[in-house]
């Protein structure tokens, strides 16, 4: 015994060494004042002070509005931090932990390097933690797992490494689990199957390795399990097959299973219940920090155990020290020199290290590096059509590449009208003369299942208003992966140039002008938000004065109408930057992530309020001037007081209800329409 208790130690002694992160420190917690605290916050987050220079220490109230990404509660308390695509970067404090009514944490597109503090922790009341798109390194803390009330958790889109915690089965709460494009490897926790509010669980492009849990397929609201580009094996539980095109596997070789076309079917040695990880059949070399709790695992675990004998142990250990330093490192040697991502780069025979995935996704525009189609990216090819589209659809709406081509001279710069960071426009002249606007969406922003994105394309052509942009039609290229959209030109462009005009260097809206562009839009979002004529009712997502072109008789047509169905949802996030930095965001979207009729017309009520004041940036002065009819401070003085001053009144009322921070608040566009219309009839 006296033996035994020796070698426990030493496991003990070497478990220590090899996980110095999970410790947590008896030290008494450091407690601040909330104004004290936050600064600390800010000196760790935006080391330079260049981005949070609103969180001043002279403050008064951090909660009075003042301190920008705050909001408190009616106690007073900080609940929610909102910073994301801020460019901060720094690192994420311990003291945050201390923040414990905070309930949501958007700390995503930034530059944040470090570790995720186990401290975060604390947080017991947090719903959501948003730390994707970062420079973040290190493990995931598995005390994470003791956050009871925690819903959504981003953390792809960084450099972390280690394990998946088996802790994270705790997270009872929990509907989404992001934790693709990072360095993780291990086996999937088969804990995970616990998780009874999981609908959506991306591991993609990670280095795990081992089988899937069976247990996993018991989680009963999972809708999507991403797996693909990691080094899993072994027979796949058919129950995935209810998940359809939610379940993704590509480029794990080793997988097989049966009523799967994309899967070989298996054979014994692909069915080898010895082959935990990828080091080949019966080993037991893996470092167990590596390995979170499975049910395969466990039992290889259980077995062994029982038929050791003590002095076998003694060998055990020291084999299985000495073998799995050498074995880690070099199977992390061979994997990163022989997976592929996807097909990205064809000419490579290894898998991109994360400035690498960086690198590619600045030149790519889109954050999923290695989008790839089954049976290579064709999805107008034929029979993919499947109902999604009728023979007239495809005769009416199809060009091919050499007329898009002919139209861009062969892309040229000359006709670049703009790019964003996931499309480019060129314009356009087709063979009938006529000028167009050709918007080139790269393969890699494109929705992964090819029905969904037939589905967007037939959502696009059913849109029909006076005050949408048309659309002309569209061409999907294998050769170039890309898909182009062909869209009426508008010559004047977008309602910006209109916005901030000085010592006339610009046109100058007259008044009546600005209220037809007004009620143009109201008009359009109407239609799209309405169901009539067969098509489904359509939330735009990214309304803004971008998005507002002005035709030669200055007609205002919304584009982009629909384009999220045929995006990719990392690319339909990652566009939020701009909206958010803009004021067109809704304020509720941070606390729910979803996208309603009422954030539409949020920020419609911010173009209305740049369309009467003539500036880009609104602040809570103009909604103070509109609320106190001032009109000298929330109308353009470019216009020199040529304006009706009842119509005034009447549109800023129109602004401030449609800005309104509760959504319930705000009216439907419907009556914002007979608004507008009642406007017009009371003038006439």
């Amino acid at each position: 015994m006296g033996f035994l208790s020796f070698l426990s130690s030493i496991i003990f002694f070497i478990l220590i060494l090899t996980h110095p992160q999970h410790t947590v420190s008896s030290e008494p917690i450091d407690t601040k004042t909330p104004l004290s605290l936050l600064m600390t916050i800010k000196a760790s987050l935006d080391p330079k002070s260049v981005i949070l220079s609103s969180w001043s220490a002279n403050s008064t109230d951090p909660c009075n509005g003042s301190f920008e990404g705050i909001a408190c509660n009616e106690l007073g308390q900080v609940v929610n931090i909102s910073l994301q695509g801020k460019e901060l970067t720094g690192k994420i404090p311990p003291e945050i932990g201390q923040l414990q009514s905070l309930s949501g944490l958007y700390l995503h597109f930034n530059k944040l390097h470090g570790v995720v503090p186990q401290e975060i922790a604390n947080l017991t009341q947090l719903s959501d933690l948003y730390l994707n798109v970062n420079n973040l390194s290190g493990v995931i803390p598995p005390e994470v797992g003791n956050m009871s009330n925690l819903q959504v958790l981003q953390l792809c889109y960084n450099q972390l490494t280690g394990s998946i915690p088996n802790q994270l089965g705790g997270l009872k709460k929990l509907s989404v689990l992001a934790l693709q494009v990072n360095q993780l490897t291990g086996a999937i926790p088969a804990s995970l199957g616990d998780l009874e509010m999981l609908t959506r669980l991306d591991l993609s492009f990670n280095y795990l390795f081992g089988s899937i849990p069976v247990k996993l397929a018991d989680a009963p609201k999972l809708q999507v399990l991403d797996i693909r580009n990691n080094t899993l094996s072994g027979n796949v539980p058919l129950a995935f097959k209810r998940l359809n095109e939610g379940f993704q596997h590509a480029n794990n070789p080793d997988l097989c299973g049966i009523e799967f076309s994309s899967l070989k079917l298996c054979t014994v040695s692909s069915l080898n219940q010895n082959r935990p990880g990828p080091f080949g059949p019966g080993s037991n070399r893996l470092p167990k920090k590596d390995i979170p709790e499975s049910a395969n695992v466990q039992a290889i675990q259980k077995n062994q155990s029982r038929k050791s004998q003590t002095a076998a142990v003694v060998g055990v250990i020291a084999l299985f020290v000495a073998v799995a330093v050498t074995g880690i490192f070099t199977f992390s040697w061979y994997r990163r020199r022989k997976q592929k991502i996807g097909g990205t780069l064809d000419s490579s025979d290894r898998r991109l290290s994360t400035d690498e995935v960086k690198e590619v996704t600045r030149r790519s525009a889109s954050p999923l590096i290695s989008l790839e189609y089954s049976n290579g990216w064709d999805p107008l090819g034929k029979g993919r059509g499947g109902s999604a589209f009728s023979q007239e659809v495809f005769e009416s709406f199809m060009f091919n590449l050499d007329e898009v081509e002919s139209a861009t001279q062969y892309f040229s710069e000359a006709n670049l009208l703009g790019k964003s960071n996931f499309t480019a426009v060129y314009k356009g002249t087709l063979r009938d003369g006529s000028f167009v606007a050709i918007k080139c969406i790269s393969k890699t922003s494109c929705k992964s299942d090819e029905i969904e994105f037939l589905k967007g394309l037939k959502l696009l052509t059913s849109l029909k208003h006076e005050n949408l942009l048309r659309l002309r039609g569209f061409c999907c290229s294998k050769g170039r992966g890309e898909c182009f959209l062909i869209y009426d030109f508008v010559p004047n462009g977008n309602l910006l140039q209109y916005l901030d005009v000085k010592d006339g260097k610009g046109k100058v809206l007259d008044w009546s002008t600005r209220l037809s562009i007004i009620k143009g839009i109201a008009r359009g979002i109407h239609y799209l938000h309405g169901n009539k004529g067969g098509k489904p009712a359509l939330v735009h997502r990214n309304i803004s004065a971008e998005k507002v072109l002005v035709d030669q008789h200055y007609n205002p047509l919304l584009s982009d109408s629909g384009l999220h169905k045929l995006l990719a949802d990392d690319i339909v996030f990652s566009t939020l930057k701009e909206s958010a930095a803009m004021g067109y965001l809704a304020p509720e979207y941070t606390t729910t992530g979803r996208f309603t009729e009422k954030s539409d017309l949020y920020a419609f009520g911010m173009i209305i309020f740049q369309i009467l004041s003539g500036r880009r940036r609104i602040t809570q002065s103009n909604h103070q001037a509109a609320e106190l009819c001032r009109f000298e401070d929330f109308v353009d003085p470019n216009l020199w007081g040529n304006f009706v001053e009842a119509e005034a009144v009447q549109m800023a009322k129109v602004a401030l209800l449609c800005t309104h921070e509760s959504p319930n608040q705000r009216p439907s566009i419907e009556i914002v329409v007979q608004e507008l219309n009642d406007l017009t009839s009371s003038k006439s």
